[in-house]
């Protein structure tokens, strides 16, 4: 764990919803690179676990129990961080919370508490990274979005919801900031579905266990994205061909795209399995116990995505498309 004086060997690093999941998985990443690492979460118990595999890894960590929910805590955290290890250098809001069920049937005080974690959440993050980051003219801010942000699926409107709004409130903060002429960085990667445990503990009001729609990744691609945008200035990153299909489809087709979630979209998010009658939840509590950063999909997940490599190679694109229209063009001129 962190020494009560800060370690300036290494850059720093805040990540939000870091007990689990791609929080858990990016925590990991960072800590191969040896970075000084702020664990923020509310399970103990996956914060103690994270921390000790930062340290293996070679990283410094610092676990903190935190709801990101409550801006005062976040507040508070931020400060603990840079008392102990340091500026920040980059904060990532990864923090969320989904509730599986028809937007009609969800209690207000659910809506309210969903939509409090992963948009007012990645909010609170957001200011106290910028209050401080404000001061040194430095650093970089990353929202780790979906291309639910931008295509909106049933049975998830709080956190369609949430995802829209926290893309609405970055490009609004971005111009901000390009108007201050500031050299903080804000980015947003927006994921496809993934296997992480939230579909082990997401609120649901359904019958069956919910699922991420296919196809599926493992978190460390995700994770490998989310280190990637920290240290690229990249306006924003889409990873995975879904993500990409559904946010141009929007653009694109959106009508035709609601009738087909209308179809596909129930079932999708749902396996034959029926939900277990002792399910927990971690809406309200986090549930007990080391989740790690999988899910149950392990057998369904893909480790790597070649839509991601090509995002990140734009330079090997660019050559095969003009090797391409040289060899059209040879062709062509030999056709004549």
């Amino acid at each position: 764990m962190a020494d009560a004086k800060p370690v300036q060997s290494a850059r720093c690093v805040v990540i939000t919803g870091a007990s689990a999941g791609i929080g858990r998985a990016t925590a990991r990443a960072f800590g191969r690179m040896a970075w000084r690492v702020g664990l923020l979460a509310r399970g103990q118990d996956g914060l103690r676990a994270a921390a000790s595999e930062v340290e293996r890894s070679g990283g410094v960590a610092l676990p903190i129990v935190v709801d990101v929910a409550d801006h005062d805590a976040v507040e508070r955290a931020a400060a603990r961080v840079e008392a102990e290890l340091g500026p920040i250098d980059v904060w990532i809001n990864c923090a969320m919370a989904t509730i599986f069920c028809r937007a009609d049937q969800i209690a207000p005080a659910d809506f309210v508490r969903a939509t409090h974690v992963t948009y007012l959440g990645a909010v609170w993050g957001t200011l106290a990274a910028l209050g401080r980051m404000k001061t040194r003219n430095r650093g970089v801010i990353v929202q780790v979005g979906s291309a639910l942000a931008y295509r909106s699926i049933p049975l998830q409107a709080p956190y369609c919801g949430a995802k829209s709004a926290l893309r609405g409130f970055t490009d609004s903060l971005r111009s901000e900031l390009i108007h201050d002429g500031s050299r903080i960085h804000l980015t947003m990667v927006h994921l496809s579905a993934f296997n992480t445990p939230q579909f082990d503990w997401g609120r649901t009001c359904m019958h069956r266990q919910p699922q991420p729609v296919p196809p599926i990744f493992q978190p460390e691609v995700a994770a490998d994205a989310i280190v990637w945008a920290a240290l690229h200035h990249r306006r924003e990153s889409w990873v995975g061909w879904p993500a990409v299909q559904a946010i141009i489809g929007t653009r694109l087709i959106p009508g035709v795209l609601d009738r087909f979630l209308a179809r596909h979209g129930f079932d999708s998010q749902h396996t034959d399995q029926p939900l277990p009658r002792d399910r927990p939840d971690n809406l309200y509590h986090p549930v007990k116990g080391d989740h790690g950063a999988h899910g149950r999909f392990s057998d369904r997940a893909a480790r790597s995505s070649i839509q991601w490599w090509l995002n990140t190679h734009r330079w090997v694109m660019a050559a095969v498309v003009m090797i391409v229209m040289a060899l059209v063009a040879g062709w062509l001129w030999r056709s004549r």
